[in-house]
């Protein structure tokens, strides 16, 4: 295994440079074409020893705070959480292995969801275990019907 660089000089700079060298002009756009894969996997092809995902959600987060898109990106965090803790879609039962695995993804979520989101993203956590949606049910990304429902695009 090779050693973790990914806080070695200027990460941002680094960061972005990899995302042009891929043909995006930024960080949203790269990621906007791998809809509701973790992040953890974004950060991986963007440089596997030296970039990390904390560094991918910083960025998607600072470009969708300027771009006013920052409800969007909350959605698309919850996407790809969900993709990486249930990837075959909601559980048909909330059994305490996949109660594990749901509460795992909305932790993160919550966790990574900016202060001025964070009380409704934990009213949709438990909105979410208290009415689960269908079984397998798995939003391909922000765009989700369901996840617009439940976090409309509005700025705070």
């Amino acid at each position: 295994m090779n050693e973790d660089r990914s806080w070695d000089g200027n990460w941002k700079v680094r960061l972005y440079e990899r995302v042009r060298e891929r043909g995006f002009d930024s960080l949203t756009s790269f990621a906007k074409a791998r809809p509701a894969v973790p992040l953890y996997l974004l950060a991986e092809e963007l440089g596997p020893d030296d970039v990390a995902a904390v560094q991918v959600l910083s960025g998607l987060l600072a470009e969708a705070e300027r771009s006013h898109q920052v409800t969007r990106f909350v959605r698309d965090v919850l996407a790809r959480e969900l993709s990486q803790s249930v990837p075959d879609g909601w559980p048909a039962v909330l059994d305490d292995a996949n109660r594990f695995k749901v509460a795992k993804a909305l932790g993160r979520w919550t966790a990574y969801s900016p202060e001025t989101h964070k009380v409704r993203v934990k009213q949709i956590g438990d909105a979410l275990i208290a009415t689960p949606p269908p079984p397998g049910w798995r939003p391909l990304g922000p765009d989700d019907e369901l996840l617009r429902t439940l976090l409309p695009d509005e700025e705070v």
